[in-house]
């Protein structure tokens, strides 16, 4: 490829601005096969409610908690003790649902209404539950899983039945990575979690639409990459490795006409190290994205590179409602959650003369608001509350 069709890079890094920590989250540990005793280094998983003024987060340490961005602390009365690690947090659209689970347990999936407080239990994966999402219309939740097949499933949020699958996914060892409803909720996409590979379902007709694949052997840190679809269902978003290393990480960028999952457009180049997040928003205006090597945040339209951020091992990376606040979390650091504030060059940048973003992040999702799908380990029970 010539310098030419690559992305407009930008020079220099520069140092992130920690507006605020939030801190409670308790140091977690596991045991190796030879029985010692080891620090999990694994930030928490984290999602925005609606109104931007709340964040969700779930940890090894087997809690979910809400905290008050603008007192910057916890709401204590709302934390809930699970008797397994939380790994997957999401937030529907309508703030009417929290969903949290894992890969450990008794693989359950659980809904819990936010103003009721009721609580469903329903379906079974035979494998951990690695990502989930929540449709646009806050009625339907998609779950993947490493289950060797019927890996994705989805359910109705109130009634607790399943309506579509188990999809037969293509298998890697890691399973399902992400998945993704459309805006409209007939299609979803999904993705894997090591090998690259992308897949898009028709839901009504639970049927493949279309696959794209690279095997690979990759088998480094757990990417906690969503997928995104772009204005209006025409492309999706997300990571993915062309190259013939088997055990190359996928550190570029991809957008994927989403009917016949051909790349168009200019991929976004830039990072050197595997992709660990991305962010998008909805009127894909403006992509962060985090890897091993730093975060970086891109004007999505022209793919010039607007900042490089000096942040590494990013393990969890969100937008605010409003796209003014990037929040974050790291292998490095298993209690710390880090809210910073995109620079105002860069909203003035990407939206000249406008007042505020709205993004879809993470569940993995593209909402008129901040929707988030992470990854992790531990139960493999999804509570939704």
């Amino acid at each position: 490829m010539d310098m030419a069709s690559r992305s407009t890079q930008s020079t220099g890094t520069r140092k992130m601005i920690v507006s605020m920590t939030l801190v409670g989250h308790e140091r977690s540990f596991y045991y190796t096969p030879d029985g010692k005793r080891r620090e999990e280094n694994w930030g928490p998983a984290i999602a925005y409610f609606p109104d931007g003024q709340k964040i969700i987060s779930g940890s090894r340490d087997g809690t979910t908690r809400l905290w008050d961005l603008q007192a910057g602390k916890e709401i204590e009365d709302a934390r809930v003790i699970s008797e397994q690690d939380v790994d997957v947090v999401a937030v529907s659209s309508d703030g009417r649902w929290v969903v949290t689970g894992g890969l450990g347990g008794v693989h359950k999936v659980k809904t819990n209404e936010v103003k009721t407080g009721s609580v469903k239990t329903f379906g079974y994966h035979s494998r951990g539950i690695t990502c989930i999402d929540i449709s646009m219309n806050s009625k339907l939740l998609a779950s993947g899983s490493r289950d060797s097949t019927g890996a994705v499933r989805i359910w109705s949020l109130d009634t607790g039945e399943l309506v579509a699958g188990p999809f037969d996914t293509v298998g890697s060892p890691g399973g399902v990575g992400a998945v993704r409803f459309s805006h409209d909720s007939r299609k979803l996409a999904v993705r894997s979690q090591y090998e690259s590979w992308l897949e898009v379902w028709d839901i009504q007709a639970q049927k493949l639409d279309n696959k794209v694949r690279k095997p690979s052997s990759y088998m480094g840190p757990w990417p906690h990459v969503p997928v995104f679809w772009t204005t209006k269902d025409r492309t999706i978003v997300t990571t993915f490795c062309f190259t013939d290393g088997n055990d190359d990480p996928a550190k570029t960028i991809y957008q994927f006409d989403s009917s016949t999952l051909e790349t168009v457009g200019t991929p976004f180049e830039g990072h050197i190290d595997l992709i660990t997040g991305l962010a998008l928003s909805n009127d894909s205006t403006l992509l962060a994205s985090a890897s091993l090597d730093g975060i970086k945040l891109w004007a999505f339209e022209s793919r010039q590179l607007l900042a490089s951020f000096d942040v590494t091992a990013t393990r969890c990376l969100v937008l605010s409602p409003d796209s003014r606040k990037l929040a974050y979390t790291t292998f490095n650091d298993s209690q710390k959650i880090h809210i910073c504030d995109v620079p105002s060059d860069i909203l003035t940048n990407v939206l000249p003369g406008q007042e505020a973003l709205t993004t879809s992040v993470c569940t993995h999702p593209c909402l008129s608001i901040s929707r988030a799908s992470i990854s992790s380990t531990g139960t493999s029970k999804v509570t939704c509350w």
